[in-house]
């Protein structure tokens, strides 16, 4: 398994499907910082003031045991922070104590406690209890794993946002319910008591005195009130719970349309790492504009593609690296700028997006067995207003078409591959390499 990096572990995180998948994620990330570490998340009831379940990752898994531990048992220096969250707070030379109230198993060495509330809703909801070997020298677990468990309290808060919803539709419904319950019962009576009076014998009715009469009656119109009073309140009952249930249906395409934010910004700096990682790893100039062309390409699930790089100091570019192009189209062709699509993007310096190519008349593309989708982009590769080269995209997966938000997620990717194109000297060495012709 590849190391668990920030913008790695955010991936996960963005797509675990419960807490215990998202703390499994967390378990992985802090074996890269510090094998012999231990976290664990306990959960607290701000009701009852009490710590009540620990969760550990263990492998694969998360391990549960009851705690059931008042929260004063912190002392109140530890209390105070633990509640604002934000921050792990040292237990110091009271970590074997309080290691063993939070459940955590021993390190069989020397070990440090660190605490760290997670608030929700401006109370405390859980706590993070990480247990480090004691070091004398270097930094503290504590320190290099802050940012981890920051990316984690977003993963929380999400699954925590996602419970409070499904519980508020649950108690909405058992009012419902029971509104309508009481309001049937009601009526129920209501109607076997008409069926008495109409089955009483005229002998019967005229024995009662008027009294009784004019009390029946009243009992009768009190009876019909408050049934209508009950019909009344159950359609407000569910008027309310449509408009909740409205609401929270909104909540959610929200929530849906901020995950998916979230997770393309998570593929973008994981993308990033790996092009960093990419530059800092080769050496061959071949290998380095190939590796470059398929973390873009198969990011926007471009099956053809290429890497255009220009020649320094002339009007000529040629092809660095491709994928899926027409036959006669060879690696170390050259194009000239202001020629073609390639030239006209490299000579304007401005991407250009064509969801359907048989909207422009004349289009180079058209006819071209090999173009399959009708939507491509073309974006200019720049490093200090100076010219790099440029970037084609074309026969978007599952005849896919592109969009205005594939311009903007191609233009950070460009930016970095621009940067690394450059501080490598990629252009020249690579073209002595292939030898453009």
């Amino acid at each position: 398994m590849p190391p668990r990096t920030l913008a790695s572990l955010a991936h996960a995180l963005a797509a675990a499907s419960d807490l215990d998948v998202a703390l499994v994620a967390l378990g992985e990330a802090l074996a890269e910082v510090d094998r012999s570490a231990r976290i664990a998340l306990i959960a607290f009831d701000a009701r009852r003031q009490m710590l009540t379940e620990r969760r550990s990752p263990n492998g694969s898994r998360v391990d549960r045991q009851r705690v059931d531990t008042t929260f004063d048992h912190l002392p109140v220096r530890l209390r105070v922070p633990v509640s604002a969250g934000g921050q792990f707070v040292d237990v110091g030379d009271e970590s074997d104590d309080y290691g063993r109230l939070f459940g955590l198993a021993s390190l069989n060495e020397e070990a440090l406690l660190a605490v760290r509330g997670i608030p929700a809703d401006g109370h405390l909801s859980a706590v993070i209890a990480l247990l480090e070997p004691r070091r004398f020298f270097g930094t503290r677990v504590m320190e290099r794993f802050a940012p981890h468990v920051a990316l984690f309290e977003l993963a929380y808060a999400r699954f925590n946002e996602r419970e409070a919803r499904e519980e508020a539709v649950h108690t909405l419904e058992d009012v419902t319910q029971r509104v309508h319950g009481e309001y049937v019962k009601r009526l129920a009576e209501l109607e076997r008591q008409l069926a008495v009076a109409r089955n009483t014998p005229s002998s019967v009715a005229a024995a009662l005195s008027p009294e009784r009469l004019v009390a029946l009656e009243t009992d009768a119109a009190n009876a019909r009130e408050e049934a209508r009073r009950a019909l009344r309140r159950a359609n407000a009952v569910e008027g309310q719970v449509t408009a909740a249930v409205g609401q929270l249906e909104q909540a959610h395409i929200e929530l849906h349309r901020r995950s998916e934010m979230l997770r393309q910004k998570t593929r973008t700096l994981y993308l990033i790492d790996r092009v960093l990682t990419l530059d800092a790893a080769t050496a061959d100039p071949r290998q380095l504009a190939d590796g470059l062309l398929a973390l873009v390409g198969d990011d926007m699930q471009a099956q053809r593609c290429s890497l255009i790089l220009r020649i320094h100091d002339s009007d000529q570019m040629y092809i660095a690296a491709s994928k899926g192009l027409a036959p006669e189209i060879s690696e170390g062709q050259r194009l000239r700028i202001g020629v073609g699509v390639a030239g006209k993007v490299a000579a304007s310096r401005e991407p250009l997006l064509v969801t359907d190519v048989a909207d422009t008349r004349g289009h180079p593309l058209l006819g071209d067995e090999y173009f399959t989708t009708g939507s491509f982009i073309s974006f200019p590769l720049a490093y200090h207003d100076e010219l790099v080269g440029v970037l084609n995209l074309t026969n978007r997966a599952k005849r896919g078409v592109y969009v205005d938000d594939d311009v903007e997620r191609v233009r950070l990717l460009a930016l970095v591959i621009s940067l690394v194109t450059v501080h490598a000297g990629l252009p020249e060495r690579l073209l002595v390499t292939i030898g453009a012709h």
